[in-house]
């Protein structure tokens, strides 16, 4: 295999003028986010030195999502899924801007500044579902993993650089600037989406409330493929999700030495970033169900090997191939996902996939502290590697859909 066939595949941005102005737009507005993800974090702390406070940011984030997630989807399933996308990206930038007015003026009571985010969580969500059409709908079917691995990579960079970005600027500019460069990135995602043609579904449009919501439920449980897919992706998560034990592990194993423990996390985005850069062997491969079990497999025997050793190179090594693997399995599920869903349907599948992607981590972040609680911190990431293994493979066994690795059927 050439060194060109491996490294990511870039087609979709030739073939596609329209999807490339998007993903412009699509990254710049992520860096903007991730800046406003940090500014709200420290203004919170700043304003109120309490733990309880700064836990509550994650929970005005979360929420909207989980609670408006699937009738969103299901009334995208029912709308031109462009416009969706701009009235949810002008409601954001909106948000951006009311929370760098309080930046500027500052005395807002903290509830105030929660609420704002989870109003700007809410659009998102509305936006989530209408943006997950985008790429079925673009690029041929051949291109559509190429497309979903430039997503992921061009949103890993901005994962890594726009915390930093937001720490420089919190020290010379101040908060309320961090938020108004924010709202300006939304100018860009909404000049990327300006030019989408329009994008109403394709086939039987969703039923209103909460009968669209239980046909797109029904699909999920129905459809062995994407339910497996979704499976796997939890089987990762909530079994397996290591971060919360990485404090424990790092003062079991390493001394408690907190440039070790900030290495940790670095490894993981470093081997997701390796991945995505040499995505291009997969993506081309047309084989997104064994790709996403093997990687899945991958991730659980990398952590249950994390747990085993004392060796902190040899451990941040194993952290990158379980970010490497992470990012391969997340790239084949979406494209199992946007490849194999009725497009009529796709708006409340990407709202399903987007909860399991958000509540995922949180309750295996959970579930590690409370076995650890119970045991130690390598044990807790020890079991919850080898659940993740027996989960797999327990989807593999029952899934012939996956193991086949075709792109269309159930």
């Amino acid at each position: 295999m050439s060194l060109t066939h491996a490294l990511l595949d870039v087609r979709p941005l030739r073939s596609s003028p329209v999807f490339r102005r998007l993903l412009i737009g699509r990254t710049v507005s992520l860096l903007g986010s991730f800046m406003t993800m940090v500014t709200v974090m420290f203004q919170v702390w700043d304003m109120t030195h309490s733990t309880v406070w700064s836990g509550a940011v994650g929970l005005a984030q979360a929420l909207p999502m989980a609670a408006l997630g699937l009738f969103a989807g299901s009334w995208v399933d029912r709308a031109d899924r462009r416009r969706v996308y701009l009235l949810a990206t002008v409601g954001q930038a909106v948000c951006s801007l009311l929370l760098a007015v309080q930046g500027f003026t500052g005395h807002v009571p903290v509830a105030v500044l929660l609420a704002l985010v989870a109003a700007q969580s809410s659009f998102g969500a509305v936006g989530a579902p209408a943006a997950g059409v985008f790429v079925p709908r673009l690029l041929p079917k051949e291109q559509v993993a190429a497309g979903l691995a430039l997503n992921q990579i061009t949103g890993q960079a901005m994962m890594l650089l726009g915390p930093a970005v937001a720490g420089v600027l919190l020290g010379r500019l101040g908060i309320g600037t961090c938020y108004l460069l924010d709202a300006l990135s939304f100018g860009l995602s909404f000049y990327g989406a300006f030019g989408l043609p329009a994008l109403p579904p394709e086939g039987e449009r969703s039923r209103p409330g909460l009968r669209g919501v239980v046909d797109g439920l029904r699909f999920l449980t129905g459809h062995r493929a994407v339910r497996g897919a979704l499976l796997t992706d939890l089987a990762a998560t909530v079994l397996s999700f290591p971060v919360s034990l990485f404090p424990l592990v790092n003062a079991e194993r390493f001394g408690g030495d907190p440039g070790t423990l900030g290495l940790f996390l670095s490894a993981l985005a470093v081997g997701g970033l390796t991945a995505s850069a040499f995505s291009g062997a997969v993506t081309r491969l047309g084989r997104p169900g064994p790709v996403m079990l093997c990687a899945s497999a991958g991730w659980g025997a990398a952590l249950v090997l994390f747990g085993l050793t004392t060796g902190p190179w040899t451990g941040l090594g194993l952290l990158t191939l379980a970010g490497a693997a992470d990012t391969l399995a997340v790239v084949s599920r979406s494209t199992i996902v946007q490849t194999r869903t009725p497009d009529a349907l796709l708006g409340r599948v990407t709202a399903a996939e987007q909860i399991v992607g958000q509540a995922g981590p949180n309750l295996g972040n959970l579930r590690g502290g409370l076995v650890a609680g119970w045991t130690s911190g390598a044990t807790a990431l020890i079991s919850g590697g080898l659940l993740c293994l027996a989960a797999v493979a327990a989807v593999a066994a029952t899934t012939p859909q996956l193991r086949g690795g075709a792109t269309d059927g159930d």
